[in-house]
């Protein structure tokens, strides 16, 4: 009942591709497992290891047991809270709270290369906030404790000042442990943004490069906030950093296009649509584009580039004229000089000085599609006709403006929360990069923007996205607003903002998404703690051996636990029933089928059974005696035989 040891699965991956790499050795106890002969696999890769004191890598102190951390399993389980969840039995929503670097471990079963988008904004290391304590060797308890920088559920944080002597190397182990863990969740045409600003941009570059690998760039994003910071000792930074790293460069590439939708498209067609609807011998397709031209010059939130689609065809098709020259200095070959013919006069235009664009094919179909645009006359040289339907989304550039906040809609939403991250762009990079049921991850939740941002965008177009957010419960000061406000935790306030950003969002635009979320919090492991040596028990420890559960789980507890334990997603529909006077756990529509009651009647076994579930869960106290247990086998292999029982 522990996390997946990840230097078993390693060991599995090299013996793969290097069987005669993997030897065995024993453990502690004298047992045997698996290793790998270092020196085989050396001479297996012969001149490519590198060796020395030259060869090229990035480190720092603490980064070999931030990587051991990561490989450390962990006796621990996400315990359910109900009460503090939405639509408990259909929503596909997950918020966890506890420490991000645990919480991942427990999922690298359950979503294992499922996750299509990571999106975090992580600590800045700016001196001011505060950083993980993760348990390295440098960083011991006792320093904690000492220091006092524990939080309420005793987990290790501090505030990472200049006066530290391991400012960077603090970090940098936190980050490079978590996303360690993270590439693990993300699916091979998966992609992570981190955002980040001035102070750690150059080693989570370098952290990035070397977890996910330098050819999985896709370049960063420079987030001009057009607001210099007023407190600057040297260069007043005014903006900020988005890194984006795709699992598979090649694959993500070849599935998806690096592209946004165009901003406003959707309102110019709208509007377009509107007026052309109106079209009449009164009102004329020039009246249309008169009224249509001064409507976009009133939207002062619109670009240059959006503006220019002013043009309204006979067909209430939106466009702009596209000049077809030749575009490189080089003259284009000779047949890319034909003219073209004037519809109206038949006379040949004039063609660019460096030629067309296209071959003469290219021209002659655009031609016949009615995409090339005259001039009243032959005097003037064609353009193509660019139509705003078939141009609805645009190359992501590497600078992005944005000057705003989210501080007056969380004001709307009765949210205090210091450095939102900001909606708007959130969604924009959402809507970019995921489609119909994809999961996206945050494990720096914060106020929950993220989970902001999917349902928005699920509602504006009618898709499935699912989102997971994990957040530490830090505790908010007593001198903060948060707390004044009567929030105690940063998870109390990303919770109650999900609420009620699902509830705006289903009164502004009436869409039928799902807005709930189920609610999950780290907890020790649901099982009693049993791993001792025979001299190590006494006879009064025999009696905490009566069941081999904590008194304090119930059957909720035990079937996330099994869930985590299977490598079964948590978002699955979930439903409960009493079946002959004991409650019984149905998840996804009988995949799973639970009953973890005292004394279950053999009439409820062959209930289950009759279901015929893939997986069929019980404990080992549900039976009377031996006898009772293995009737329960006794009856599903008769009744469903190929269903897996499993008794905790």
């Amino acid at each position: 009942m522990e996390s997946p040891n990840l230097i078993t699965k390693n060991i599995e991956k090299i013996a793969v591709l290097f069987p005669n790499c993997i030897t065995e050795t024993a453990d502690k106890t004298g047992r045997l497992k698996k290793a790998v002969d270092f020196e085989m696999l050396r001479s297996m890769l012969s001149e490519e290891v590198a060796d020395g004191e030259e060869s090229y890598e990035f480190t720092w102190v603490g980064k070999k047991s931030a990587i051991a951390e990561v490989n450390k399993p962990i006796r621990k389980t996400l315990r359910p809270c109900k009460e503090e969840s939405i639509c408990w039995d259909t929503t596909e929503n997950l918020y966890i709270e506890g420490d991000n670097l645990e919480v991942m471990k427990l999922l690298q079963e359950s979503y294992f290369h499922k996750v299509k988008m990571i999106y975090i904004d992580p600590p800045y290391n700016t001196g001011s906030d505060f950083i993980y304590r993760d348990n390295f060797e440098m960083n011991s308890e006792k320093y904690a404790e000492q220091s006092g920088q524990l939080d309420e559920n005793g987990n290790r944080m501090f505030r990472n000042t200049d006066f530290n002597g391991r400012f960077h190397s603090d970090w940098c182990s936190m980050m490079y442990s978590r996303l360690m863990l993270a590439r693990n969740l993300l699916s091979d045409d998966g992609i992570i943004l981190i955002n980040m600003d001035e102070n750690e941009i150059t080693n989570l570059q370098r952290i990035c490069a070397d977890v996910f690998g330098e050819t999985n760039d896709l370049g960063t994003i420079v987030w001009d906030k057009r607001n210099p910071k007023g407190d600057a000792k040297g260069i007043s930074y005014q903006h900020e950093y988005i890194l984006v790293y795709a699992s598979n460069r090649a694959l993500f590439t070849e599935k998806h296009k690096v592209q946004r939708p165009k901003k406003n498209a959707s309102a110019i067609l709208k509007k377009a649509s509107q007026l052309y609807a109106k079209l009449s011998s009164k009102y004329t397709l020039e009246d249309v584009n008169a009224d249509f031209s001064a409507w976009l010059r009133n939207q002062k939130d619109f670009s240059g580039g959006e503006k220019a689609y002013q043009k309204i065809d006979e067909n209430g098709n939106v466009y702009r004229p596209v000049s077809m020259a030749w575009p490189n200095k080089k003259k284009a070959p000779d047949d890319y000089f034909i003219p073209l013919i004037h519809p109206v006069t038949h006379k040949p235009c004039p063609v660019p000085e460096r030629g067309w664009r296209n071959p003469p094919a290219t021209m002659q179909k655009m031609l016949r599609e009615g995409r090339i645009l005259f001039g009243k006359d032959e005097s003037t040289i064609p353009n193509s006709k660019y139509l705003l339907q078939d141009n609805m989304y645009e190359n992501i550039p590497s600078l992005l403006y944005y000057a705003g906040s989210d501080t007056e809609l969380l004001s709307e939403l009765g949210i205090p929360f210091d450095t939102p991250k900001v909606v708007s762009i959130c969604k924009e990079h959402i809507a970019s990069f995921t489609g119909e049921g994809d999961i996206i991850l945050d494990f720096f939740s914060g106020s929950a923007t993220t989970a902001h941002a999917v349902m928005q965008l699920n509602a504006e177009d009618g898709g499935h996205r699912r989102f997971i957010m994990i957040q530490l419960p830090e505790v908010c000061s007593p001198e903060s607003e948060s707390y004044q406000a009567g929030y105690r935790t940063i998870c109390e306030i990303g919770k109650e903002r999900i609420r009620r950003a699902g509830e705006k969002i289903r009164k502004g635009t009436g869409a039928d998404i799902d807005y709930g979320f189920r609610v999950f919090r780290l907890d020790d492991s649901n099982m009693e703690d049993v791993y001792y040596h025979p001299e190590d028990i006494t006879q009064q420890m025999l009696f905490r051996f009566e069941s081999n559960i904590k008194p304090d789980r119930n059957g909720l507890d035990l079937l996330f636990g099994c869930l985590l334990e299977w490598g079964l997603p948590l978002s699955m529909p979930y439903c409960s029933e009493q079946v002959d006077g004991v409650t019984v756990h149905t998840y996804n529509d009988g995949d799973l089928i639970a009953c973890f009651d005292k004394n279950i009647p053999e009439s409820a076994v062959k209930a289950i059974a009759e279901r015929q579930p893939r997986r069929a869960v019980f404990r080992d106290d549900s039976f009377a005696d031996s006898p009772a247990k293995i009737n329960v086998s006794e009856i599903f292999r008769m009744i469903s035989p190929d269903t897996r029982i499993k008794v905790i």
